[in-house]
């Protein structure tokens, strides 16, 4: 009896010191729509977004920086009004993968549907992707997309179950802007973007007419071609001075305070410097040109986004010099940009190398792939980590001009992965993407590396080079190139760039510095310290000379013209006063 006894309490006993079985944590977030807001079935990309900063909606909270919040996706494929789709710890998400490691704590809740339209490919595949609305590929406000109105939740420690969201609204059109006496807007469908999408594809351009075009109609212009992202309007022109009741905004990048004042002072200014007596009369125009895979086409022929840099240089540019008299001749136009635009104005004119007599282009995208930002696509087998035995040391993507970092290269892949597959997020990476690659057999574009592990592709990097490193073509073009090219290139980059693009530059120059017959005889020039997206005015700081693309390069275009216009050339119509 003792004995049994003994064992009893020795089992009670270890029973006692034993913790608690676990409560098994749940998460699940239901999100379906109404025929209110729609009654077709759907598909594309649907978000749902967590948010612990009640500063704005949580769509409008995801980013690749330090403040983001947190965002998962799934693809949707004829979601039917009513119907219920689940969000549990399955769904890939960033920059917490899965809803299991979401904190405990109040969070705002929002989901969103970035709709998807099907385009029947001239290559003969069929795709689905979210067509530009007047947006420039914005998921967070593209019209038809349907959204849900933020709402808070709690995660507790065992989680939560049973969240409803009822996407019910939807994101209004986009007005189109008005012409002015200044600005002018032009729309041209293209025949050979139409052809390849299946559909009509139409190219857009905000027009800068100059001084004394109505007064002057003997006199046609020189083009001036200013490539970047999606611009709604024709920006950086004002023709009255700043308002006096907006109230000044801190520049967080900048660190100044009224940047917001700063920037229409600066518009202002270059309107008074336009009507100049002495100041070159050129038409500007800033292209639009969305694809369904980003904001603009970076103004190329690509296997997955169509023929844009014909279609712009053929089809969009000669219409806008015959409706506004331009001189529609190769040694009168010029290109500049900075960043997106910065690569496109330097691609633009290696591609159409007698149709432009001049790039400037400031801190361009990777210019040589050896430099893929800190990537060497050619050598290097994995994107997102630096070689080593026995180390695990990611990649960065991003730094201010100390050097701290703000994100890498796995994390911002991430994002769009969640944002989008095969290509589809709308972002940085993924258009790249869209423009290099060669066409899948899905009909997307072939992945330079897996999104989800950073291994590199090396047959798809060998395409890249062979068509569109910009290096690479230039040296083993330049007996063809070089003639028509010389005088041409000219390129500005920050050293300490926020997203590592001098490195490229550097690369680029080398090759630049060791051409003859001919030599290059254009100007490769860096900013001290500066970040991106510095563009060649060594006396202003950068959050100034952004201001001033429009007017900087002009008096290098005109002793370009001076140099280069064949004999007879219309040299003084345009320079009245």
């Amino acid at each position: 009896m003792r004995k049994i006894l003994l064992v009893l309490v020795v089992v009670a006993f270890v029973m006692g010191c034993s913790e608690p079985p676990k409560l098994e944590r749940k998460f699940t977030i239901n999100v379906s729509y109404s025929a209110e807001v729609d009654s077709l079935a759907k598909d594309g990309r649907l978000l749902l977004m967590l948010s612990s900063d009640d500063s704005n909606e949580p769509r409008f909270q995801i980013n690749d920086g330090l403040n983001t919040q947190l965002i998962f996706g799934m693809n949707v494929e004829n979601w039917a009004k009513d119907s219920v789709l689940t969000f549990d710890e399955t769904v890939f998400g960033y920059p917490y993968e899965s809803l299991k490691d979401v904190p405990p704590g109040e969070y705002n809740v929002q989901a969103l549907l970035n709709v998807y339209e099907t385009f029947n490919l001239s290559t003969g595949h069929t795709v689905k992707l979210p067509m530009d609305n007047g947006e420039g590929q914005q998921w967070q406000k593209s019209p038809g997309n349907l959204y849900s109105k933020p709402f808070k939740i709690r995660v507790a420690s065992n989680g939560f179950e049973n969240v409803s969201v009822d996407l019910n609204q939807v994101i209004a059109p986009i007005a189109e802007p008005e012409d002015t006496k200044w600005i002018k807007h032009v729309k041209v469908k293209s025949e050979k973007l139409s052809e390849f999408w299946g559909r009509d594809i139409f190219l857009g351009a905000h027009v800068l007419l100059p001084k004394g075009f109505e007064e002057h109609p003997e006199a046609k212009y020189p083009l001036m071609v200013f490539h970047g992202h999606f611009p709604s309007d024709f920006g950086g022109f004002r023709t009255t001075p700043p308002d006096p009741k907006m109230k000044p905004e801190y520049s967080e990048r900048f660190s100044l305070e009224g940047y917001n004042v700063i920037e229409q002072q600066e518009a202002y200014n270059f309107y008074k410097r336009w009507n100049e007596p002495d100041f070159p009369r050129f038409i500007i125009i800033e292209i639009q040109h969305p694809t369904p895979y980003y904001d603009d086409s970076y103004a190329v022929n690509s296997a997955n986004q169509g023929p844009y840099g014909d279609a712009i240089t053929y089809e969009l540019i000669p219409e806008i010099e015959k409706q506004f008299r331009g001189m529609g001749e190769g040694w009168s136009r010029f290109l500049y940009g900075g960043s997106t635009g910065g690569w496109e104005a330097l691609a633009v004119q290696v591609k159409y190398p007698d149709e432009y007599n001049g790039c400037f282009a400031a801190c361009p995208d990777p210019i040589d792939f050896r430099a893929y930002t800190l990537t060497n696509i050619y050598e290097d087998e994995n994107a997102y980590f630096y070689k080593s035995a026995h180390k695990t040391l990611e990649v960065p993507s991003h730094r201010n001009y100390l050097g701290q970092i703000q994100s890498t290269l796995k994390q911002g892949n991430h994002l769009e992965l969640v944002l989008g597959d095969k290509s589809r997020s709308g972002q940085q990476w993924d258009i790249w993407e869209a423009t290099y690659s060669p066409q899948g057999d899905d009909g997307y574009p072939e992945r330079i590396w897996d999104k989800k592990t950073g291994d590199i592709n090396p047959k798809v990097a060998e395409y890249w080079k062979e068509n569109f490193d910009l290096r690479h073509i230039l040296e083993r073009d330049w007996d063809k190139l070089g003639d028509n090219l010389k005088g041409k290139i000219h390129i500005y980059c920050g050293d300490m760039d926020n997203y590592y693009l001098n490195n490229a530059v550097y690369l680029m120059e080398d090759f630049l510095e060791s051409t003859t017959d001919p030599y290059y005889e254009g100007e490769v020039k860096y900013g001290d310290r500066d970040e991106h997206c510095w563009n060649g005015d060594p006396d202003q700081p950068n959050a100034i000379t952004r201001l001033r693309y429009n007017s900087m390069y002009v008096p290098k275009i005109m002793e370009r013209i001076e140099k280069s216009a064949p004999k007879g050339a219309d040299l003084t119509s345009w320079r009245y006063k």
